[in-house]
């Protein structure tokens, strides 16, 4: 484990902003390592106000798209809603679709078979469009490479609209209009939305139209958070006003589907971690086990019961999900391990049963073993289809592209990719990748990394830094929770390892006769030796609070020891 400590802005900038916003040197330092260099941008970021999110018409095609729409409503067209299977596009389906179903009701939704038809855009789904009389697609979080795709959908005059914020290709598909902010040639001035996050843009360029102002879009935002949460994007500009008011929503007023979600957490306020950890997984799973139907069917349901019906099912497939992930992650770690394979730059498992919908999973789970980035393969109709995981720093779509001879397609983004091959291909393809990645890797970036924003002291963590912490929220990449490094602390002699085989440690630590101060270890069973005999030690940590009986306490929560 690497503990990199980021570097330390200048004195002059951090004192400047430490005055005009009345707080201490590091916060001003945390702020400043954020691109926050003055009182506005710090305004803009501890005030996420609606009035931040830009015009949707700065979009390249919007005015296409939105028109588009407008003469299928008028023309009394059917409409489809497609999606991808994940939460992204799952969200971004229900969201698309029940708006416009508010005031036109010829719509309806298609989310692919994850088994039968993979990833994106698929002739099965323009097939069922040409054959019940559907004339206008409107695909989200996916088809900025599906030329073929909507080629086909143009010879049965079938028009589409593509909503996607993935990597385009050199060409772009033939489509009545593109929404995509990484096209080279669009200038809208955030690129980083999710799928959804574009099918918001869109429902708020129709909503224009309508005399409706961002308010009356409100109730929409708990799914655009849930997407923001769930794909990793960064918690930054329009992501960070979106998730911030998107979370108000899940804990105030959310729809009945999501409210079934997160009926039986006892916990009263829900935030992006909880997101990610319980709302998120439970909406993959339908897509993962089942189909992304289901998840559809939860997300747009009004009538509560049927939504906790709908909830059940769900929760069903989600212990379905763990269990399997947890059986294949075994079985691709013992194959590593009888191929000889725990000293190469890359992991690449195949084996023809595994399940389809946890591989990507299972890819993190690996990773988080063996460091260094992943793919796992299993058998889909004759072909062989792979989910890519890397780590940080390490642009694994890259690598892809650079070993595409081998690949019948790919796509994806820096972190996470999928892709498909023939059969005969995936040794060709696995040792080009191993090579490839060999060749481009720095050898840093296989050694797992905790990023340290700021030294500070125990003493420096008042309610007055809580607060302000508090503030930071909602936490994601690019806005990651604060990570601290105090040195020359020692346990009380209270510490001990926790847990049925004692993999996590609790601790009570002091610094310099400060306060003792609560912290937890997991999976750091291992250091106990390191707390022992009142010897000082370091540690870095994150400052979380602790709800027990009613009361709340500050509690460290332990990244490492050394």
């Amino acid at each position: 484990m690497r503990w990199t400590i980021q570097p330390k802005p200048s004195e002059d900038k951090i004192k400047h902003l430490a005055q005009a916003l009345n707080v201490e040197n590091f916060v001003a330092q945390l702020l400043i390592q954020r691109g926050i260099e003055n009182f506005e941008e710090a305004k803009v970021f501890f005030r996420p106000s609606l009035e931040h999110l830009h015009d949707p018409y700065l979009m390249k095609d919007m005015e296409k798209a939105v028109e588009r729409i407008e003469k299928a409503i008028q023309n009394q067209e059917r409409i489809l809603v497609f999606g991808d299977y994940d939460v992204d596009g799952t969200t971004a389906v229900s969201l698309v679709s029940s708006y416009i179903k508010s005031y036109y009701p010829e719509v309806a939704t298609y989310i692919p078979d994850r088994y039968q038809e993979g990833y994106g855009v698929s002739f099965m789904g323009i097939d069922y469009a040409d054959d019940n009389g559907f004339s206008l697609i409107i695909a989200l979080d996916c088809g900025i490479k599906s030329i073929d795709h909507v080629a086909y959908a143009k010879e049965r005059n079938i028009d589409f609209i593509i909503c996607d914020h993935h990597r385009p290709g050199e060409t772009l598909p033939d489509a009545v209009a593109v929404l995509d902010p990484k096209r080279e040639d669009c200038n809208y001035p955030y690129d980083e939305l999710c799928g959804c996050g574009i099918g918001f843009k869109l429902i708020q360029a129709l909503g224009n139209n309508r005399s409706q102002t961002i308010e009356d879009l409100i109730p929409y935002l708990d799914l655009v958070a849930a997407a923001i949460a769930a794909d990793i994007v960064p918690m930054t500009g329009e992501n960070r006003v979106l998730a911030h008011f998107g979370l108000q929503v899940i804990n105030s007023n959310p729809r009945p589907g999501i409210k079934a979600l997160v009926h039986q957490i006892k916990k009263k306020v829900l935030d992006i971690t909880d997101v990610v950890f319980i709302i998120a997984p439970r909406i993959n799973a339908a897509g993962r086990i089942k189909h992304g139907n289901h998840a559809v069917e939860l997300l747009t349901e009004f009538d509560f019961e049927q939504a906790q019906q709908f909830a059940s099912e769900i929760e069903a497939y989600n212990s379905e999900r763990k269990n399997l992930d947890k059986l294949i992650t075994k079985e691709a770690l013992k194959q590593i391990e009888e191929n000889n394979e725990k000293e190469r730059f890359t992991s690449v498992v195949f084996q023809e049963d595994w399940h389809k919908g946890v591989i990507g999973i299972v890819a993190s789970r690996l990773i988080e073993t063996h460091y260094r980035p992943t793919l796992v393969f299993t058998k889909s109709g004759d072909k062989y289809a792979a989910s890519a995981r890397s780590v940080k720093g390490f642009d694994v779509y890259n690598a892809l592209e650079a070993c595409s001879e081998h690949l019948e397609q790919f796509g994806g983004h820096m972190y996470a990719a999928g892709m498909t091959l023939k059969e005969e291909n995936y040794l060709l393809f696995k040792e080009a990748f191993e090579r490839e990645v060999e060749k481009t890797i720095h050898p840093d970036m296989l050694v797992p990394e905790i990023s340290i924003d700021a030294e500070i002291d125990f003493c420096d963590i008042t309610p007055k830094l809580i607060r302000i912490l508090k503030q930071f929220e909602p936490f994601g990449p690019k806005n990651m929770t604060p990570t601290f490094l105090t040195k020359d602390v020692k346990d009380t002699g209270y510490g001990k390892p926790m847990g049925q085989d004692e993999e996590h440690l609790r601790l009570f630590l002091k610094q310099n006769g400060s306060e003792g101060i609560a912290a937890i270890g997991f999976g750091l069973g291992d250091k106990f030796d390191l707390t022992t005999n009142q010897k000082p030690f370091q540690v870095a940590y994150n400052i979380d609070e602790n709800e027990w009986n009613g009361k709340t306490s500050v509690q460290l929560r332990l990244k490492s020891i050394k």
